[in-house]
């Protein structure tokens, strides 16, 4: 017999749209208590919203005016000038209770912006149609120039435990919230110098210099260099040299270079022979990570996962791959992760949250789904929000 959660999960066989739009616009209003502990990462879960809706082609249902309005309270300012070169990062903060106001002299003494939630800002911000020359880009951007990490190998193991709760009070791993890090020439520290580095924050500045089309924030060929030491052995990429291959780091340094201009779009079809990563090893890799029900694990001997179908989904439709994934299986795997009531849950028989939904909303855009919005795969949002349209 099926449990309550399979019965509300099974017996739907199509991507119900309408369904996962009113899912994400009671999330706009109000967020569950079971998030109440997730504060501190409020604009992560507004970008899953705003992007969600987006990519659902669906909004009309959000007050863009009164978005920009929040997202522009979260950033950081400088005291002055001669602070961008403090070691301080002025980007956004995640949450109201990570932004503390400066002192009687204007400087903030508790600086906690960050460059994942500054994506997110940014993202949002270009998702709503904001004019991003009107933002501070400058302060973001010298001031993130200094988080990148010099010439010569440092070593650093830093080890930070954040727990994600679903909301059936499940322990959740979220892949950018969970920080194990090794400093590494080249790669980014996300907060301030002395800080955590790896992949993920790579990706994050990356992805800012170009929403924000200002590179002066990063040098180029050092985080490239960095990516590059990254491929491992099996082809995947782990999160720094040396480590295991993981689904969302290989995205992190698929999209990267791609964005920085490093390899094209649609690498398989290249007649060029030169290539700055091993492609064909890339690919195996990848294409094993489709499992036998159809769904994508993030690395090896893992059970599949909602999330994957983008990450891995994504770096096959940046490679020009998606020929070679098997889309009636992939499909079927989502539509039994897809939740009664709106949205997607990590695997079948779960509740959803707002973290795989979105993720399971970008994975169905992937796949072409009718009424959805087309994605930018390296971005995470919409080609329209994209390219301005």
């Amino acid at each position: 017999m099926m449990n309550s959660t399979e019965e509300e999960c099974c017996g739907r066989e199509k991507m119900e749209k309408d369904v996962h739009v009113t899912f994400l616009e009671l999330m706009y209003y109000l967020l569950p208590s079971p998030y109440e502990s997730q504060e501190i990462n409020h604009l992560t879960l507004a970008y899953f919203v705003i992007s969600g809706l987006d990519i659902l082609n669906s909004l009309h249902s959000v007050a863009k005016d009164a978005v920009v309005s929040w997202v522009l309270s979260f950033q950081a300012q400088p005291g002055a000038n001669a602070d961008l070169n403090d070691g301080q990062f002025y980007g956004f903060h995640g949450s109201r209770t990570s932004q503390f106001p400066p002192d009687e002299n204007g400087v903030l003494i508790h600086n906690n912006s960050h460059l994942a939630s500054t994506y997110c800002a940014v993202a949002i911000l270009k998702i709503v149609g904001y004019e991003l020359s009107n933002l501070d880009s400058e302060s973001i951007v010298t001031s993130m120039r200094n988080l990148q990490q010099p010439d010569g190998s440092i070593w650093l193991v830093l080890q930070v435990y954040v727990k994600i709760y679903t909301p059936n009070d499940m322990l959740e791993w979220n892949y950018f919230l969970f920080l194990n890090f090794l400093i590494y020439v080249g790669s980014f520290i996300p907060i301030h110098t002395g800080g955590e580095t790896d992949l993920r924050f790579v990706y994050c500045a990356a992805a800012i210099c170009f929403m924000l089309d200002n590179w002066s924030g990063m040098d180029k060929e050092k985080a490239k260099d960095f990516i590059l030491r990254c491929q491992s052995y099996d082809g995947g990429f782990g999160l720094v040299p040396g480590a295991e291959s993981h689904g969302g780091a290989t995205y992190c340094a698929i999209a990267s270079l791609r964005l920085m201009g490093f390899i094209e779009d649609n690498i398989l079809s290249s007649r060029t022979a030169a290539s700055l990563i091993d492609v064909p090893l890339l690919l195996d890799w990848i294409l094993q990570r489709q499992g036998t029900d159809g769904g994508f694990q993030g690395r090896p001997n893992k059970s599949s996962d909602t999330c994957y179908a983008f990450w891995i989904g994504a770096v096959l439709r940046i490679l020009g791959g998606c020929n070679f994934v098997d889309n009636k299986a992939l499909r079927g795997f989502l539509i039994s992760c897809q939740y009664k009531y709106g949205g997607f849950s990590k695997s079948p028989g779960e509740f959803p949250d707002l973290y795989h939904s979105f993720y399971g909303f970008t994975a169905f855009s992937l796949l072409e789904e009718s009424g959805l919005r087309s994605l930018c795969s390296e971005l995470g949002i919409t080609e329209n929000a994209a390219t301005g349209l």
